[in-house]
């Protein structure tokens, strides 16, 4: 029993569990910098990160263990339950920062959209590996953007205009990878088009339009809603190439930065570690995004590579907006940094999607 639990050790993915610690690791050491230089520390918040990091890990394994394709023949299941889960938001959920994401079990809150990812991933790779080829394609091409439809709407009245976007986006990427012709392909990025205006003039509340704005011109409100975006670019830039030191940084630590451990938290990495320490970070998720695309590519079935694009997908997707609204690049919407931000339902489902990459890994390279 030990010899063969020594050799199915010895058959894990080192790299791919390596990169992940090495971010989680990132994150844990910036959370507690941020209560360093604090009168009265509070380590609440990193000890809670801690535990949850260890839960996730265990989940990680767990998950690797599993066959993949177990998920693909509950797919429908799978989508009923985070319908179930999106829809009890509405009726008993826990508003945090003005949105009403989370639910509360046993005194935890989670925040169910953090699966749901995973889960439209799931289901559609496992509905396209059935429907994408025949006469029908396009109709089954309308039928999942319907689903996906009703998922990003849950979102979107929460509401999570940061993960709305990104469920969009995931199956805007599946639809790519299909053989549609490109009349057809036309024909439906028109319709998004047509539904992303009206969703515009009748969907979007008006703090989101001003967040849409202010990405455009930060400077026009820079002490109203353009605060966040102009103090999290002060912080990237004060941080020069080697940064200020781990809880020396002045924007983070005498809070002129908002919401430091979760949305902006890589501003204080910026700042900190500067360009040296951010760029470090950055190389650590394009490492993770290249590990991911190789077991697409070399060690997976079909289904297991719709899944492994799938999650990489919305984890770049995830990644690039984190980043991208701490620089000014992105719009401000609430999307934490994998793995690095603080928050249990992000991290834990973060290890659970690489788990399920671990698996197509752990089966196709026996």
């Amino acid at each position: 029993m030990s010899r063969r639990l020594i050799n199915q050790i010895g058959g894990f993915d080192w790299y791919l569990i390596i990169n992940i610690l090495l971010l989680m690791f990132f994150g844990l050491a910036v959370l507690y910098s941020l209560q360093m230089n604090v009168v009265s520390p509070e380590y609440t918040n990193f000890y809670r990160q801690v535990i949850l990091a260890i839960v996730g890990l265990a989940l990680f394994f767990g998950v690797s263990l599993i066959n993949y394709h177990v998920w693909g023949d509950y797919y429908k299941f799978l989508l009923i339950i985070i319908i179930i889960l999106l829809l009890g938001v509405f009726v008993a959920g826990v508003t945090i920062r003005g949105t009403r994401s989370w639910l509360s079990f046993f005194g935890q809150t989670i925040q169910p959209v953090e699966f749901a990812k995973i889960i439209m991933v799931l289901f559609l790779s496992k509905y396209f590996l059935l429907k994408a080829k025949g006469p029908e394609l396009f109709k089954n091409v309308v039928v999942s953007g319907l689903i996906s439809a009703g998922l990003v709407v849950l979102v979107v009245l929460q509401p999570d205009l940061g993960s709305a976007m990104i469920l969009f986006l995931t199956w805007l990427v599946f639809i790519l990878l299909l053989p549609i012709p490109k009349k057809k392909l036309m024909v439906i990025f028109f319709a998004i088009i047509f539904m992303i205006i009206i969703s515009w003039f009748s969907v979007l509340k008006s703090y989101q339009k001003e967040r849409v704005m202010v990405f455009l011109n930060p400077q026009a409100d820079p002490l109203g809603t353009g605060y966040n975006v102009t103090q999290s670019v002060l912080a990237v830039g004060s941080g020069e190439l080697f940064g200020r030191g781990l809880s020396l940084g002045s924007q983070s630590q005498l809070n002129f930065l908002p919401e430091q451990e979760t949305d902006f938290i890589f501003a204080v990495i910026a700042e900190e570690l500067g360009l040296v320490g951010s760029g470090i970070l950055l190389a650590l998720f394009l490492s993770l995004f290249l590990r991911i695309y190789r077991i697409a590519k070399r060690y997976s079935d079909d289904f297991g590579s719709l899944i492994c694009y799938g999650i990489m997908t919305y984890l770049v997707i995830q990644t690039f907006i984190n980043i991208g609204m701490n620089i000014g690049i992105a719009p401000v919407t609430g999307i934490p940094l994998p793995f690095v931000s603080y928050g249990g339902s992000s991290l834990v489902s973060s290890f659970i999607a690489l788990g399920i990459i671990h698996s197509v890994y752990l089966q196709n390279n026996k």
